[in-house]
């Protein structure tokens, strides 16, 4: 068990890390579960020296494109959120004539849209797309952008960032993974989530075994507790006597996740994760209130089990002091949520630097696990899965890869930028979205 340091009070702002001082961190290795169940050899901490501040500022730092192909300017021309029913979809175009055209979150686009069409959009026309790094640090000064954080703003950010990559990935030829230095796995295992609440047990592990029939996932995740709920479940019992019981139903072999999106007090974290642990469980994810860092270090400090979290973080500074000070022992920005591909890389190396793992949050919408298969494909310090939520609704084509779970594992595609093409029909359907 790590002793409970009181570091410092957690930063909230959001713009790139700034050192002030090259403050020394405490990390302790947290002890492996020696019982039955053995943690995967991919989650197990390696870092046992402390980390500085410095390092981590160091390590985040870009740029972290290769863009060295690209010698004349790709100027935006146009840069236009369309709509296909409940789906979007940003296409921008250089003065060259070059096209990119990539899904979004189309879940919360459609409630957030008129950020990305009156203040991000306008921004990025006339701009040269290889100076990315810059203007989406910029893209925030204007109007005061800065003051909507949040998932509102940033779930537009990564929009136009996300049609921003896929147009350089088209101009130089580059695959997403090659962009960002090279890609490292051409595929990645996943696990399968249930976002069942309220079955009995009993329905719940019918429910895991029919996922894992799919797609010969090797790794599961499930809810325990009731979701915001203050400690209630969402029946009486059920997280306790589901815990040990997908245990028995699944074996050793299978690795076993759980999430209580924020259902606990540090003190019910500890008491279900030591339960989760006693199973032989690989993470914990998200035990207390996701913006309470320090309740959720407490739980961390108390368990052996690694905790994990991140999905609902905007800020890379409040990830830094979470990589820091060992809040967490796997990171997992949602690329959609914090911003895009270049914030969650920061947090990738901050964490790499750290001794400790990353794999994205998947959202489940558009092609989200798309997004998150070139993030796995070229980080550092992957985790054993990722998520995997099913499939698009957006119709595609890809030359590559079926975007299939076999065997439990999908095959990156390859190719410029995001490596698929998307209907041409379904885009022709679609209407532009204005203010």
């Amino acid at each position: 068990m790590r002793q409970h340091p009181s570091g410092p009070p957690c930063p909230v702002d959001t713009a790139a890390p700034t050192t002030t001082k090259d403050t020394k961190v405490p990390i302790s290795r947290r002890a492996i579960l020696t019982a039955s169940f053995a943690l995967p050899a991919a989650l197990r901490l390696q870092a046992e020296e402390p980390v500085s501040l410095d390092q981590l500022d160091r390590a985040a730092k870009g740029p972290l494109l290769d863009l060295g192909s690209l010698t004349e300017p790709v100027t935006i021309e146009s840069m236009d959120l369309l709509q296909n029913g409940n789906e979007y979809l940003v296409r921008v175009r250089s003065k060259d004539g070059a096209e990119g055209i990539v899904a979004t979150n189309s879940g919360w686009l459609g409630d957030t849209y008129p950020i990305f069409v009156n203040r991000i959009a306008p921004y990025l026309v006339g701009k040269d797309a290889r100076q990315i790094e810059t203007l989406l640090e910029e893209v925030l000064r204007p109007r005061i952008t800065y003051k909507l954080q949040g998932l509102a703003l940033w779930v537009c950010i990564t929009a136009a960032e996300m049609a921003l990559l896929e147009l350089l990935g088209q101009v130089s030829g580059k695959s997403i993974g090659d962009l960002f230095g090279g890609v490292r796995r051409k595929q990645i295992a996943v696990y399968r989530a249930s976002g069942k609440r309220g079955n009995t047990p009993e329905a719940e592990v019918d429910y895991l075994r029919k996922l894992v029939e799919e797609t010969g996932a090797s790794a599961i995740k499930f809810r325990v507790g009731g979701m915001m709920s203050n400690n209630r479940d969402s029946l009486p019992g059920r997280s306790e006597a589901l815990i040990p019981l997908v245990r028995r139903a699944f074996g050793d072999q299978m690795t076993l996740y759980a999430d209580s999106n924020s259902s606990y007090d540090a003190e019910n974290g500890i008491r279900i994760g030591r339960l989760m642990q006693d199973n032989g469980y690989a993470f914990f994810e998200e035990p207390c209130r996701f913006d309470d860092l320090w309740e959720t270090k407490r739980v961390a400090d108390a368990l052996q089990i690694p905790i994990a979290g991140g999905e609902q973080e905007f800020s890379l500074r409040r990830f830094r002091w979470t990589i820091a000070h060992r809040g967490l022992d796997l990171v997992q920005p949602d690329l959609h949520y914090f911003g895009g591909y270049l914030r969650s890389t920061r947090v990738a190396l901050m964490a790499h630097a750290a001794g400790m793992q990353c794999t994205p949050h998947m959202s489940g919408w558009g092609m989200g696990y798309l997004n998150a298969l070139h993030f796995m494909s070229y980080i550092p310090n992957a985790a054993a899965h990722m998520e995997f939520k099913g499939y698009s609704k957006i119709p595609f084509q890809c030359a590559t890869s079926s975007l299939k779970c076999e065997r439990g594992l999908i095959k990156v595609p390859t190719g410029p930028g995001f490596g698929v093409q998307i209907d041409p029909e379904f885009v022709k359907a679609c209407r532009k979205v204005t203010s």
